[in-house]
C-alpha cells in the first residue's frame, strides 16, 4: 500500500501537478474564456433575423472566487444595456456552474466594466440569485464547454413567458448562446427561432 501511495505521489511531482490541480486549471480556462468583449456583428450581417448585439463579461471580486460582470445591448445603444447581470463560476466535480445574480441597482453600475475595482462597494446584499437559472456545463474533448439550464427550472415572465431556457458553448474566441422563453403550453414566445446567437471575442 505504502508502494502504491509513493508511486502516485512520484507520478504527480513528475507530471508537475498536484491532486485537484486539473480540476482548478479547467476552472480558470472557462473563466478566461468567457471574460472579454464580444459582438454578434458578423452573424446579424449573415442573417437579417439576428441583432448586432454587444456582450461585456468583466472579472470583479477576484478575492471572493470567480465572479463576472455582464452587461448585454445592442450595439448601438451600449450605455443602454437590456441585460445586467453578475455571473459566479464555480466548479462541481466535473461540472462547472455559472450561477446568475441581479443587481438591485442595476443603473447605479452600468459601465463600470471600464474600472471593475468599483465593484469592491458592491455588497452582496445588494445582488439576488436567481434560483434554477443556473448553466451547467461540461469540457469536451475538443475542450469547449457546452451547457444549459435545467429543464423549466428558470422562471421568466418576459413577454408573456412562463420559463426560460439558455443554451451556452464556450470556446477560446466564441461564446455561443440560445436563450428562448416559453409560455405554460411550451410555446416560444421570444428569443431566436433557429439557434443561438453567435458572439465573436473582440478582445
Amino acid at each position: 500500500m505504502n508502494y502504491k501511495i509513493f508511486t502516485l505521489f512520484f507520478l504527480f511531482l513528475l507530471l508537475g501537478c498536484k491532486p485537484g490541480q486539473q480540476k482548478n486549471s479547467d476552472l480558470e480556462q472557462l473563466v478566461a474564456y468567457m471574460q472579454g468583449t464580444y459582438s454578434s456583428e458578423k452573424q446579424s450581417m449573415d442573417d437579417k433575423e439576428y441583432f448586432n448585439i454587444s456582450l461585456r463579461m468583466t472579472p470583479i471580486w477576484k478575492k471572493k472566487g470567480h465572479y463576472l460582470y455582464v452587461e448585454q445591448a445592442m450595439f448601438e445603444k451600449q450605455d443602454s444595456p437590456y441585460r445586467v447581470r453578475i455571473y459566479k463560476i464555480s466548479q462541481r466535480n466535473n461540472e462547472f456552474i455559472s450561477e446568475i445574480y441581479t443587481l438591485k441597482n442595476e443603473k447605479e453600475w452600468i459601465g463600470k466594466w471600464k474600472t471593475p475595482e468599483a465593484f469592491d462597494n458592491l455588497a452582496e446584499s445588494d445582488i439576488e440569485l436567481k434560483p434554477g437559472c443556473e448553466v451547467i456545463l461540461t469540457k469536451q474533448s475538443d475542450g469547449t464547454f457546452i451547457g444549459q439550464t435545467g429543464e423549466k427550472t428558470c422562471p421568466s415572465e418576459l413577454r408573456g413567458a412562463s420559463y426560460a431556457t439558455s443554451k451556452v458553448t464556450v470556446t477560446p474566441n466564441q461564446i455561443l448562446s440560445w436563450d428562448q422563453g416559453f409560455d405554460k403550453d411550451g410555446k416560444q414566445v421570444w428569443g431566436a427561432v433557429k439557434g443561438g446567437y453567435i458572439f465573436d471575442k473582440l478582445k
